[in-house]
């Protein structure tokens, strides 16, 4: 989502659009352009990518006052937004038409509840990727079925014969969806899945009708696993692993032109040319 810095409004005056301050494929930005998207609001922010493998530049260390978790929204008049959550309520509160969270006031309580479940469920998600002990497979494995079959009861007990967990595509979905395109990285590198049958069949619809939505189609299961080999080795943001001169996540080579790595993930180390990224 690339827009121009400047544009003029219908009265003839300069319009400045908003800027956020992003590191590529990170789920907590996807959730914001998925947030544009529904809104038609593509063009209204320019997304000024980040390199994780570098330290933070100072420029954007004086805006953040030294922090450095992204993603981070700056307004036309240089004042910073942080934390994706906090982000996208500004956003629907600046631009409310069309709505994607609820307006009725338990129903958004209702979104609230569900959306308090994404920090411990995204964490679990990545802890488990980046595990490198074999031993502690299964306890993870359970550990990822059980917080999908909270999920499942919750939309069981909210709206147990629907798709989402409203009647459309709506908040609730933007915050989780670019964690399930995430964990593609446990179906490649663990092979992990929710199993058939009815405990998880209300949560795996709802999955899987997010992952096919169009407003959600800003990274690809090819583009996360080839990315994201490091942190199944157990180094992430941009952590170099012994032995490596070059992080998965660099920019260049381009994902697209880079092998699928090894599913091997505790039997074997690749190297740089293995996955593609020597200079």
């Amino acid at each position: 989502m690339q827009s121009e810095t400047v544009r003029a409004t219908d009265a003839g005056q300069e319009q400045r659009t908003l800027t956020v301050y992003h590191i590529p494929v990170c789920p907590f930005s996807q959730r914001l352009e998925i947030l544009l998207t529904l809104k038609g609001l593509e063009d209204r922010v320019n997304f000024h990518v980040v390199d994780i493998t570098r330290p933070r530049p100072d420029w954007l260390l004086e805006k953040t006052r030294g922090t450095t978790a992204l993603p981070v929204l700056e307004t036309e008049k240089g004042e910073i937004v942080k934390e994706s959550m906090v982000i996208l309520q500004y956003l629907e509160d600046r631009f409310p038409e069309p709505a994607v969270a609820q307006h009725d006031p338990y129903q958004h309580a209702v979104e609230g509840m569900i959306n308090s479940m994404e920090g411990d469920f995204g964490a679990w998600g990545y802890g488990y990727v980046m595990n490198q002990d074999p031993g502690e497979r299964d306890a993870f494995r359970q550990g990822m079925l059980d917080r999908y079959a909270r999920l499942n009861d919750f939309l069981l007990e909210h709206n147990p014969s629907g798709t989402f967990l409203f009647e459309n595509f709506g908040l609730a979905e933007t915050v989780f969806t670019p964690f399930f395109m995430r964990f593609w990285f446990l179906e490649y590198y663990e092979g992990f899945d929710l199993p058939p049958g009815e405990r998880y069949a209300r949560v795996r619809e709802w999955r899987d009708a997010c992952l096919a939505h169009p407003a959600a189609q800003q990274v690809t299961e090819e583009q996360i696993v080839k990315l994201y080999y490091d942190y199944a080795k157990g180094a992430g943001n941009g952590a170099l692993l012994p032995g490596r001169s070059r992080s998965s996540f660099m920019f260049e080579p381009d994902w697209r032109s880079r092998p699928w790595p090894s599913k091997d993930k505790y039997g074997h180390d690749a190297t740089d040319v293995e996955l593609g990224i020597t200079q």
